[in-house]
């Protein structure tokens, strides 16, 4: 995984251009590795790892038994990546790893409430959809072969966390929140190794995965930046919550030769 230490906000543009089509996730700190809520939760919390299958299954299956008294579509727990969806867009810790196709969204999260080095990392997914990129030890698990919207895949290629590969994509249906930010998912066939390492293990001629760090003190010009692109809480998390959100960064944001609303 190749690094890019930026020095300016300009730079992060300049960079982005050339990332065509690829896919981005925002972290507070550079220093985070790249993995979803679940490996990180169960790292700190279930350290027998060969419980880690069943303790996913159990929370799925309690998550799917109660749900369906606020939805108005609960049929939509059917499907395993649908669901997944909705416990992650709820706050659940699960296997998802959200991702967006804008690298101004990701720098936003990224940057939003830094006190530190932030990281944006970029994943080559156009690589990975047009099958250019294949794991080194089960090539025939292609994109298309393990789609977990289709019935049955999870169980055969992700919950049973033997397969090193990656899927990304969206559920079939899409929310509100997940349109706003251009959102898509990263699935692991594994949760207990960070997203590098399962890429380090595919067989490519390209560069997969690049990790953008932000020094802490590009933050005010770029946060400036996105303000103007109306990439705010407001815009990416659509309701009275994500309006609420957004006043943090009204707090910050002063224009020279602003004055007071009457």
């Amino acid at each position: 995984m190749q690094t890019t230490v930026l020095s300016n906000w300009n730079e992060f543009m300049d960079l982005t251009s050339t990332l065509d089509g690829w896919a981005f996730r925002g972290q507070q700190h550079a220093r985070w590795h790249l993995e979803s809520s679940l490996s990180r939760y169960m790292r700190a919390y279930v350290l027998d790892k060969n419980e880690w299958r069943a303790r996913e299954e159990r929370a799925i299956r309690v998550f799917r038994r109660k749900a369906h008294n606020y939805l108005g579509q609960p049929e939509l727990l059917a499907n395993d990546l649908r669901c997944l969806a909705l416990m992650q867009h709820h706050g659940a810790p699960t296997r998802l790893l959200d991702f967006t196709k804008s690298p101004f969204v990701a720098a936003f999260f990224a940057l939003e409430r830094a006190t530190d080095d932030s990281a944006i990392f970029a994943l080559n997914t156009p690589a990975l959809w047009n099958n250019r990129a294949l794991p080194k030890t089960k090539p025939g698990l292609t994109r298309d072969v393990i789609d977990p919207r289709i019935d049955g895949h999870f169980d055969k290629y992700f919950f049973c966390n033997t397969n090193e590969v990656i899927w990304f994509g969206e559920p079939t249906e899409m929310d509100d929140r997940l349109i706003a930010q251009s959102g898509t998912f990263v699935v692991p066939g594994v949760i207990d190794r960070p997203l590098h390492e399962i890429v380090d293990g595919y067989e490519t001629g390209e560069e997969l995965l690049h990790k953008i760090v932000l020094p802490v003190d590009v933050r005010v010009d770029a946060m400036k930046w996105l303000y103007r692109m109306n990439i705010t809480n407001a815009s990416l998390f659509p309701g009275l919550d994500g309006l609420a959100r957004s006043i943090g960064v009204e707090l910050e944001i002063v224009w020279s030769g602003m004055t007071p609303s009457r």
